[in-house]
């Protein structure tokens, strides 16, 4: 037993005993082996069969307090009897969970297969030979292999490492990254201490890695441990939705036990008070509002699939409606992206084979950070296919921003190449174009200013530098006393049709605004190419200078944001959300903590793990035309979802009040518990189909934003003006018309559910109702709700509802109000609505 206990401390263990326990070796697993392990590790695993999730989605339906209520309900009339109150209650009850239930399921399909597109992959040894296969399907006893931007997919322990550094934020809260070795570390060390081991859930900052993989899923220290709740923070909209369904339940149920008092005082039938209040209290509250969202927001998520649009976080559709600012890289975003090399020179502006051989050997021989400068270089022309030995490697990050080989050829050196300012402050000497070294003091003047000249010229600058090997130590220490060699010359074009998209951004309301590490000279000139007019420029040591309140003034001014560190851009992001709305679009690992601080994280689908795994969104093809598509679907999302509030808000909450009201001056229920819940259900299906309504081009036009104080007002406006005609059909029914109990409640059914019904056209465009084409369903759906109401007085189940048929009169009469509710709401809607923009 101790000795089991010992082993679960892989870290303090040898390798070599768990390669023999894992029945493992250096070479990896053989594919039957895999196969056979993975087969085991899910039969250890219970699996949750799709009808137990359905049954679980089912019931969750009526978890609310008011369907509770509901219930309860039911077995209290069942109890004394009534049972047709029981049966009609219970089916509407029933089909109301149904339809959310349907719905909610074909919503969470869609999110799946979203899901399943973006998939997560790893480097292992198998058959003796390297294959990428997904993360999902590794197993304990598998070797990986880990470069720069790699997410770790299980608990590891090291066999081989260079330079390597990983974030292991998610377990430990530390950001910093955490140098790794194989050096094995004691069984008691704390988790940061561990240096020879990688969990699951962190990621690698830099440099290469060999590893064994000990644990999996479940059983990794990140399975067993509690998930960091990041993944579960509200979006904005998200939070004014819960704290505005909470503010109408508070209402909703303070009305209706006061008016459950008021009528027990005034000595109604207990039971059917209480079911009248408990009806109102359903008729008022926005139950279908999480339906409605989800529904909303998978359908959103469907159409931006079309649209080349991955969407990872549902939730974040929303968040795109309310989009204003655009911050992105400018490498494949603004530009092709299809780097090529101009030119490689030397100090003196001269074309040199001996640095054009250095670069390439460089590119060539590495074995960290992927990138497209290395496979601009290696497509050089009358290169010689025959390349130097490798001796080692000192990999790419981010700190240094360079990249070190050693090599054995005619002679021995350590090639570094990397960004300009990096490489130059390493280099004590420089070398002419016949061969000859000179100390580097004499030239360095010039050496800069001809950096600052290929850089207006739009060119992008690395450098590179050597020196002889002689079989020192290699690591970082290693890299000084270079000679500077020269300069790797790179074009990056600007996309054809990019000025057009930064147009239709405009027009849309967004902003953009270029964030990048590049010199701040090749940023002026392709702002300039973008059509900025003397373009502001904010670079990574002016922020260095810069405090906080300074920087929340300057970002609003500045156009792009040069020679930024990655920690920068974090810093820009979160003080451009002081004052916008903002979406960063990344794909390198130098851009993880902008993607996650921004109020939208988008990335692209060849970017490094982390980066998508960071992201809500991952774009298909790096476009901004894509994205502009992605932002007019999320403002369509937002819109549609926002029209079922402003409904239930106005009309539906208006009726409710009025209903309510009534009941206080009548010695008769105004209307019956029963219809009540019946007119809520007639008009759900209509407003469950608001998902797929269509939104004018005018809404896309702006960014949507939740605003409680709008929706408040909006509210109070809409609310008096459905009551101002409910009262209007209490005084034409009652006092006018003389009606009885039952006449009364059969006239007041249909004026209210025709309300609810129109009212929706009404409110599902901000000009003119008839100018604006609504969805099919919606449409469809309406008219099947409007010859159920009218049709259903008529009917022999009318009867069951307490419905009787009135006469043309009456009819008339009603529908005459609805006109003429439909006319005025649809002028105050222009107007009010128009008052809005103003502000």
């Amino acid at each position: 037993m101790e000795n089991e206990v010992d082993l679960r401390a892989f870290w303090s263990i040898a390798p070599a005993i768990y390669l023999q326990e894992l029945a493992s070796s250096e070479e990896g697993l053989s594919s039957i082996q895999a196969k056979k392990f993975y087969q085991e590790n899910l039969k250890t695993k219970r699996k949750i069969h799709p009808w137990e999730q359905d049954l679980r989605l089912f019931l969750t339906q009526f978890k609310s307090p008011l369907m509770l209520l509901l219930l309860g309900a039911v077995c209290f009339s069942a109890f004394l009897g009534d049972t047709s109150d029981v049966l009609i209650i219970l089916f509407i009850v029933i089909s109301t969970g149904l339809l959310s239930f349907f719905q909610e399921r074909n919503a969470a399909r869609v999110v799946a297969k979203l899901q399943s597109l973006i998939s997560n992959t790893c480097q292992v040894v198998r058959d003796n030979h390297v294959q990428v296969i997904k993360s999902e399907v590794l197993v304990p006893g598998d070797i990986i292999l880990f470069k720069a931007g790699d997410i770790i997919p299980g608990d590891c322990i090291l066999l081989e490492s260079n330079e390597l550094y990983t974030n292991e934020a998610s377990l430990t809260g530390e950001s910093f990254p955490v140098y790794k070795s194989t050096e094995l570390s004691p069984a008691s060390s704390s988790i940061s201490q561990r240096k020879n081991a990688l969990w699951e859930g962190s990621n690698v900052v830099s440099g290469t890695a060999k590893a064994l993989v000990i644990d999996t899923g479940e059983d990794t220290l990140f399975g067993r441990i509690v998930r960091s709740s990041q993944d579960k923070v509200e979006t904005s909209f998200e939070k004014g939705i819960k704290d505005f369904g909470f503010l109408l339940m508070k209402i909703t149920l303070i009305l209706s036990f006061f008016i459950l008092v008021v009528n027990l005082f005034n000595h109604k039938n207990v039971l059917e008070s209480a079911l009248f209040a408990l009806a109102l209290s359903v008729g008022m509250a926005p139950e279908l509002l999480p339906a409605i969202t989800t529904i909303a927001m998978s359908a959103g998520a469907k159409r931006l699939l079309e649209k080349k649009v991955i969407v990872k976080k549902l939730s974040s559709i929303l968040n795109l409606g309310e989009v204003n600012l655009l911050c992105t890289d400018k490498t494949g975003t603004i530009t092709e992206g299809a780097i090529v090399v101009e030119r490689i020179v030397d100090f003196s502006n001269t074309e040199s084979e001996f640095a054009k051989s250095l670069a390439f050997w460089n590119a060539s021989l590495e074995s960290g950070y992927s990138n497209p400068i290395d496979e601009a270089i290696k497509l050089q022309p009358g290169m010689s296919a025959k390349l130097p030995k490798k001796l080692g490697e000192i990999p790419y990050d981010f700190i240094r921003k360079r990249l070190s080989i050693a090599m054995e050829g005619e002679e021995s050196l350590l090639v570094t190449k990397g960004a300009f300012a990096q490489i130059i402050q390493i280099c004590t000497q420089v070398r002419g174009n016949n061969g000859e070294v000179f100390p580097i003091e004499k030239y360095l003047e010039l050496i800069q200013n001809q950096y600052e000249e290929f850089g207006k010229d739009g060119l992008r600058v690395i450098a590179v530098c050597y020196k002889k090997w002689e079989g020192q130590l290699l690591d970082k220490s290693a890299e000084h006393d270079m000679v500077f060699a020269g300069f790797v010359l790179l074009k990056d074009p600007i996309k054809s049709g990019i000025l057009e998209a930064i147009e239709t951004l405009k027009q849309l309301h967004v902003g953009i605004k270029i964030i990048t590490g590049d010199n701040r000279h090749v940023a002026h000139s392709i702002a300039l190419k973008m059509g900025i007019i003397n373009p502001i420029v904010i670079t990574g040591e002016d922020l260095i200078q810069m405090s906080s309140t300074a920087l929340d003034i300057q970002v609003k001014r500045a156009h792009i944001f040069a020679e930024v560190e990655p920690q920068q851009k974090e810093r820009i992001i979160l003080a451009l959300r002081h004052s916008f709305t903002v979406a960063y679009m990344g794909d390198g690992i130098n851009d993880v903590s902008a993607i996650s601080v921004a109020d939208v994280g988008i990335s692209v689908e060849n970017a490094v793990d982390i980066t998508k795994s960071a992201a809500d969104f991952v774009l298909l093809e790096k476009d901004l035309s894509v994205l502009v598509d992605g932002i007019k679907e999320g403002r369509k999302t937002f819109a549609n979802t926002l029209k079922y509030i402003y409904i239930n808000t106005g009309s539906t909450f208006g009726n409710m009040f009025s209903v309510a009201f009534a009941s206080l001056l009548l010695p008769f229920l105004p209307m019956l518990p029963k219809q009540i819940l019946m007119t809520n259900f007639i008009t759900d299906f209509p407003y469950l189909s608001i998902a797929s309504d269509n939104v004018d081009e005018e809404q896309l036009a702006w960014p949507g934003k939740w605003n409680l104080k709008f929706i408040s007002r909006y509210m109070i406006i809409f609310g008096l003006h459905s009551s101002l005609f409910d009262i209007m059909t209490f005084l034409v029914l009652y006092y006018g018309l003389k009606a009885k109990e039952s006449t009364f409640q059969t006239s007041w059914f249909i004026e209210s559910i025709l309300t609810e019904l129109f009212i929706l056209f009404i409110i599902r465009t901000h000009k003119n109702f008839f100018k604006s084409k609504p969805g099919k369903y919606l449409l469809i759906l309406s008219v099947l709700g409007l010859l159920i109401t009218l049709g259903l007085p008529y009917s022999y189940l009318g009867v069951e509802f307490g419905l009787v048929p009135i006469s043309w009169v009456q009819l008339g009469l009603m529908l005459a109000i609805v006109f003429a509710y439909i006319m005025t709401a649809d002028l105050l809607k222009v107007w009010f609505f128009k008052q809005q923009r103003n502000r």
